[in-house]
């Protein structure tokens, strides 16, 4: 079965306008889809970035990350497996990040081969 990732994308300043409170809520509602995904076998692994720029590496030439005037940032990551691209995009339809604004970009990942 296909591994598929959850790349997650979002405009960091809109998170600075929730109150804590607000804050728990949308972690309890990540954790609560990581728990069913879990629960339901599909779920590979996750991250959350850390709250800097990163490095951008073209060439020899390496800079601060990723562009000045994006807005959205990739904010982390969620590798899940699906029979397809229909079936991941289903599992994802309810991710919460989509409730916070966040957009969602669904890559299917290829399986290295183990060279000998």
């Amino acid at each position: 079965m296909p591994n598929y990732m959850l790349l997650l994308y979002d405009d960091p300043t809109g998170w600075m306008k929730l109150s804590p409170e607000q804050m728990q809520q949308a972690l309890e509602k990540y954790i609560g889809w990581a728990q069913k995904a879990t629960a339901g076998g599909y779920l590979r692994g996750s991250h959350r970035l850390a709250e800097d720029a990163g490095k951008v590496l073209r060439g020899a030439k390496v800079t601060d990350g990723p562009y000045s005037e994006t807005k959205e940032i990739l904010g982390g990551y969620f590798l899940i497996n699906a029979d397809n691209y229909d079936q991941a995009v289903q599992r994802t339809l309810d991710h919460p990040h989509l409730e916070y604004g966040g957009t969602i970009e669904v890559r299917q990942v290829h399986a290295m081969e183990k060279q000998d």
